[in-house]
């Protein structure tokens, strides 16, 4: 005979076993249409891991071109290229496009604003939920439309050929090019919706985060990640509408007839020239209005993490807590000024190329900042050497490369040399992958035991870890020596030209170590999805972290917190002499001690 197990209510009405929360609670819910903000962040990043995948693999074709050129594509081939399992140079446009249309759409921003965002906003400042929850899941569910769009693209021509940046007239004029056509709508109609789902989120969190605080978690007591993910909203909310704009203009141009962008009396593959009197520059000036503010949607969210991560690996206070969110405010609003560095070969007046160059030099002035204050966190702290930390000081390590190769670019005549050579992929490669992954790949490990109630593997981290780090470098780095050398990106063949004969056993050389970063992906993944069924169980905060969320139950309950939480410090009071019973760790809410006993601990601790 079995008997049922008694049940209690909590605060917020939802039931839960007596034997503790259900570890796959949030799981259980990924399919349905929930509007609870944790189980959003967990379709947010069950999707993203995903995607992470399907642009790994295409990045993959991309590698082996340049590494083979013209032989053979093994697995893929025959399903994807043609000519015989071979990559044409139409294809290979085609791949490298959606490549970064995956990883930057897809993946990088989800990842951060949307899994990371929603499933910390609410639970590191003591709310219960997101401020619009229906808001909050239609969110995620517009992610699909633009999925189902840029897949869909692949079966018109190959899908869309005219880089992620989509330049006219190859994106405005169905006849330029192969991809040019009906792809090339269906993928700006998905970009729209990917633009769509940011703007909701950044209404939510924006609103969440200036109304629903808990008592006590003033302004300057909130985590660096959540300044993260508020400043983030503030950029989406500002730069996304013109974007968005664009991409109407743009669609208009290319099914009713409009010319924004292309001029009059071009002929283009012998088709009747072109009517009205566009400006193909216009289209530049409205994307990287947005995509240079991009650029942080996708670094700052990441920068708070590692943040937060640093310091309780550390077992250290944050070091420089306000100059650390004065700098990411000032990087902020630096980066709505700068766009017009991407154009420096456009043949724009001196004036504005100085303009720009003097403004994006500044930049690197806020990010010093947040790089010492990292080191300065670490210097003389009990460093834990886990698989959160490595890829935290990781993160720091990729930031200071990316950052460094930026000066370059951010200088007028280097950057006339370097514009569209493998120097720039370097770069952001350093910066959006070495750099912003790596922290994602941190806080992954650092926050699953909250979503999952279970700890990931700490061996499997580190030999993703291990892998992946010498893969990333093995591929990237030597990209600075191939753009010194001349080489140009978005070449399907760069060898025809005798000048870059040399370079292909670089390339077949970085081709390894992308193919041994890829697969090393196979690891996270595997240890993500094993661990959530049988990783080791831990208690509600197995770090010993300070944070509003490591209060709460793990997995959350609906509702987050038995009780409202109150505030008594901030989120940094690692190793703290007034800390209770002798903990290096003193939780936002603890309330203080009486003023006698923690003086007398004072005391005890001084030295003689």
């Amino acid at each position: 005979m079995s008997t049922a197990a008694p049940t209690t209510d909590d605060s917020h009405g939802h039931r839960q076993s007596a034997h503790g929360p259900d570890k796959l609670a949030l799981l259980k819910k990924v399919p349905t249409f929930s509007t609870d903000h944790k189980v959003i962040g967990v379709q947010f990043l069950i999707t993203t891991l995903f995607m992470l995948l399907v642009g790994g693999a295409l990045a993959l074709g991309v590698r082996w071109q340049l590494a083979f050129p013209w032989e053979s594509m093994p697995l893929f081939g025959k399903l994807f290229a043609q000519q015989g399992g071979q990559v044409s140079p139409e294809f290979y446009t085609m791949l490298f496009t959606m490549h970064a249309t995956v990883m930057i759409f897809l993946v990088i921003i989800p990842v951060l604003a949307g899994a990371f965002g929603n499933f910390l906003i609410p639970l590191m400042i003591g709310a219960d939920d997101m401020a619009f929850p229906l808001l909050n899941a239609l969110s995620y569910w517009f992610m699909w439309p633009a999925i189902a769009c840029f897949g869909t693209s692949f079966f018109f021509g190959g899908g869309p050929a005219a880089g992620w940046t989509s330049y006219p007239v190859l994106s405005a004029v169905a006849q330029a090019a192969p991809g040019s056509g009906a792809a090339q709508t269906f993928w700006l109609i998905g970009v729209t919706f990917i633009g769509v789902s940011s703007m909701m989120g950044s209404i939510n969190y924006m609103t969440t985060i200036i109304n629903m605080r808990a008592p006590g978690m003033t302004l300057f007591r909130m985590p660096m990640t959540i300044w993260g993910m508020f400043i983030t909203a503030i950029l989406q909310a500002f730069a996304l509408p013109v974007l968005t704009a664009a991409g109407f203009m743009l669609v208009a141009e290319r099914v009713l007839g409009f010319t924004f962008f292309v001029p009059g009396g071009l002929v283009i593959n012998n088709a009747a020239a072109t009517v009205g009197g566009g400006q193909p520059l216009l289209w530049q000036h409205l994307f990287w209005f947005y995509s240079h503010p991009a650029v942080y949607i996708m670094l700052l969210p990441a920068m708070g993490m590692v943040s937060d991560m640093l310091s309780c690996m550390c077992r250290k206070p944050l070091f420089g807590y306000k100059p650390m969110v004065y700098s990411m405010s000032a990087i902020a609003g630096l980066g709505f000024i700068v766009w017009g560095h991407h154009m420096f070969a456009s043949g724009m007046n001196p004036a504005l190329g100085m303009t720009f160059m003097v403004s994006t030099m500044m930049i690197a002035l806020p990010s010093a900042v947040k790089v010492f204050n990292w080191i300065g966190t670490m210097w003389g702290g009990r460093l834990q050497f886990n698989t959160v930390l490595l890829n935290s000081v990781a993160f720091v390590s990729m930031f200071i490369v990316g950052g460094l190769t930026g000066l370059f670019m951010a200088a007028v005549p280097v950057d006339i040399y370097i514009h569209d050579t493998y120097f720039i992929v370097a770069h952001f490669h350093y910066v959006l992958f070495g750099a912003t992954l790596f922290g994602v790949f941190g806080a992954i490990h650092f926050w699953f035991p909250k979503m999952f109630g279970r700890m990931m593997n700490e061996t499997v981290g580190k030999w993703h870890f291990i892998l992946t780090f010498i893969g990333f470098n093995g591929t990237f780095f030597p990209m600075h020596l191939l753009g010194v050398a001349g080489m140009p990106r978005r070449y399907a063949d760069p060898y025809l030209h005798p000048y870059l004969e040399h370079l292909l056993p670089m390339n077949q050389f970085m081709t390894v170590f992308a193919i041994l970063m890829g697969f090393a992906q196979f690891l996270l993944l595997g240890n993500f999805l094993i661990s959530i069924f049988a990783g080791k169980e831990c208690d509600d905060n197995p770090w010993h972290a300070n944070g509003l969320e490591w209060s709460a139950p793990s997995p959350p309950p609906h509702g987050n917190f038995p009780s409202v939480p109150i505030v008594y410090r901030g989120p940094y009071e690692y190793s703290s002499p007034d800390s209770p019973d002798g903990a290096d760790y003193w939780p936002q809410t603890e309330p203080p001690r009486p003023a006698g006993e923690a003086a007398a601990t004072s005391a005890a601790l001084a030295p003689a």
